[in-house]
């Protein structure tokens, strides 16, 4: 298990030794490495060599570690997508193979708070509000929190809908074309966390979404909470 010397730095080669272990089954998904000792003796390196490999791996999502716990194997996201590409969560959840559910929370009507009414440019009217778990094949997977005007608000939307998206097209005529989005990652959150089964040392990711029409106009403020361990988001940046 020895690496052997090429022409790169030494943490390179371990990151990709690592890499080809856990594709190839050696460490299996949440599976507690070896000790930085005895991975260092393992693969024939220094011990700041395997940390500077280690550092950059749970940088890349690749392991976790966790204080006076030791390192494991993080899970592969199942839902891939393309941040330049604005998806439904149901659609995200229904091209990895899976069968989209949502769990109802709640719907409130409620007065706007100052950022409704510069978000939405409204004068006099409320806004509702409405929170879900999305699942997939039956486990929580985000957390969402959709804000919008009453007057968008499509009244036919039950707790068996899960698109949010089609029921608005259908039923509204409103049909979102595009999004500024937000992203930011969080720790472990107190109340969201467990509702989505996270580990304590899972984190989130947060998508905060405003919501275009076909006439340029804000109808619909998303805040969704991802778990990171089953989500990842990639954006295609050019060179201009």
């Amino acid at each position: 298990m020895t690496i052997k010397a090429d022409n790169r730095h030494l943490y390179l080669q371990v990151i990709d030794r690592l890499k080809k272990d856990i594709e190839e089954g050696l460490y299996k998904e949440k599976e507690k490495l070896p000790s930085e000792f005895d991975l260092a003796k393992q693969l024939g390196v220094s011990r700041a060599t395997l940390r500077e490999a280690l550092r950059i791996l749970e940088e890349d999502n690749v392991i976790i570690r966790r204080h006076g716990v030791g390192t494991f194997v993080n899970a592969k996201p199942l839902f891939t997508s393309g941040i330049e590409q604005l998806n439904s969560v149901t659609n995200m959840i229904k091209q990895a193979g899976m069968e989209p559910g949502t769990i109802f929370l709640s719907s409130s009507f409620q007065g706007p708070t100052d950022e409704d009414i510069r978000r939405f440019s409204l004068e006099e009217e409320d806004i509702v509000m409405v929170e879900r778990v999305r699942t997939a094949n039956g486990e929580p997977v985000v957390y969402c929190v959709d804000k919008m005007p009453s007057s968008v608000y499509p009244h036919k939307f039950t707790t068996e809908v899960n698109s949010l998206f089609r029921v608005l097209e259908q039923e509204e005529n409103k049909r979102i074309t595009y999004a500024v989005t937000q992203i930011e990652p969080l720790g472990y959150h107190e109340r969201i966390s467990p509702i989505l089964n996270c580990d304590p040392e899972s984190a989130l990711l947060v998508l905060k979404q405003l919501h275009f029409d076909e006439n340029d106009s804000p109808i619909l403020y998303s805040v969704n909470y991802f778990r990171s361990d089953k989500f990842s988001f990639q954006v295609l940046r050019k060179r201009v």
